[in-house]
């Protein structure tokens, strides 16, 4: 699939403005929340993303991720087509390298957003995340070479993609009552926003986080 079938041009484009995770990570969340959460308006994505401490997407990029979004849960909800789910990736012209750190930010986007859903998870579901999380702290340099190559590529990618197909078959409750926004009035003020204030204390920065700061990925 090429990066205008995929969808991949008009991610970039629509996000081009907004650098603060990757279209791959943006659409990683959107999957994660979107196997527990049925789809919601572009006000409720708009208080996910403050909520999360992101900058205020681009109305087309709020746009295109709310379509996206109905689409996927329409899709993920009908058995035949959730097989035909892909994951927004670079194609195969792209260089392995450039495809393998987009698969990791997506892997990571979707731990993200499925974690946000405050849902329980069974014992196989467990272990796929484990697994998952593998994908998503893949460290490469460069220069490096992907170990196995496009074999392995494929191999990751394949699991990847099954996530949200085989996480999709619980049942969906609205975004808006999930524990990081539920009981916030829709103009309420963001955790961002009120750590500005002095009225909340700011978080630690991650142990790894702090631990990876000089090693970008």
């Amino acid at each position: 699939m090429n990066d205008n079938i995929s969808g991949w041009n008009t991610w970039l484009t629509a996000f081009d403005d907004w650098t603060d995770v990757s279209i791959s990570e943006v659409h990683g969340l959107m999957t994660g929340l979107m196997t527990a959460c049925n789809a919601p308006d572009e006000q409720v994505w708009a208080k996910v993303f403050e909520e999360l401490s992101f900058a205020p997407l681009p109305d087309e990029a709020l746009t295109l991720l709310t379509e996206e979004a109905e689409d996927t849960v329409f899709q993920l909800k009908d058995k035949d087509d959730a097989y035909s789910y892909t994951p927004l990736v670079p194609d195969d012209e792209h260089d392995l390298y450039e495809r393998v750190i987009a698969l990791k930010q997506w892997a990571n986007g979707f731990m993200t957003g499925f974690g946000i859903t405050d849902c329980g998870i069974s014992g196989d579901e467990n272990e796929m995340l484990s697994d998952l999380a593998k994908i998503g702290g893949i460290r490469l340099e460069d220069d490096e070479n992907f170990e196995g190559g496009e074999e392995s590529y494929l191999h990751i990618y394949e699991f990847a993609r099954m996530v949200p197909v085989s996480f999709a078959t619980r049942k969906r409750k609205p975004v808006k009552d999930i524990a990081l926004i539920a009981g916030l009035s829709i103009d309420a003020k963001t955790t961002k926003e009120l750590q500005a204030e002095g009225k909340l204390p700011k978080p630690m920065p991650p142990v790894v986080d702090a631990m990876n700061q000089n090693r970008p990925s």
